[in-house]
């Protein structure tokens, strides 16, 4: 983000709070369902919690901040303490990227019922034009669209150590392929 194209305050900074927010939901929605499933790992770490800070990894932040691409967070699940380890592992890995999905879709729906989303992608692509709060909190529900709906696709790409990867590993058949080995 910094090294990259115009330098913009407003859009750095919705960003970030985008990507904070979506980070902390999509972490905690790992670390519940793997719970759910029976794996107490994300309890013991204190990962059960909405609060960005427990969940943020910090040189993931700083490379993101500067080049526009990072690890952001980390969710402590471990499928062989689940009832079920592949399916448990399954759902568990699907619910982070899910998590992104709702929220793209709730940020849509606020951006389409209270603003108009024309001069949402068109301050966007000037963010420096951003002169109010109702501006900026219309540019802030179009870079939470943007962002959640590109970690939704982007984390379920079957790529080590991406999400996907893992959703591949659970969906294959074959001893050797599930998690928990």
């Amino acid at each position: 983000m910094l090294l990259f194209g115009n330098f913009s305050l407003n859009l750095f900074i919705a960003v970030m709070l985008v990507l904070f927010l979506g980070m902390a939901l999509h972490e905690y929605a790992h670390c519940i369902v793997a719970n759910w499933w029976g794996d107490p790992t994300p309890a013991e770490h204190g990962r059960l919690t909405l609060n960005p800070l427990v969940h943020i990894y910090w040189p993931g932040w700083i490379m993101f901040a500067l080049i526009g691409f990072g690890i952001l967070g980390s969710a402590p699940i471990n499928p062989r303490r689940m009832r079920d380890p592949r399916w448990g592992s399954f759902w568990a890995t699907l619910a982070g990227p899910l998590s992104n999905l709702l929220l793209a879709l709730v940020s849509g729906i606020l951006l389409r019922l209270f603003f108009d989303p024309m001069r949402a992608a068109a301050l966007f692509g000037v963010p420096d034009a951003v002169g109010s709060l109702p501006d900026f909190l219309m540019l802030l529900l179009f870079v939470s669209v943007f962002y959640n709906a590109l970690l939704f696709v982007f984390n379920l790409l079957p790529l080590f150590p991406i999400d996907g990867w893992h959703i591949a590993l659970a969906l294959l058949p074959g001893y050797w392929l599930s998690p928990t080995q």
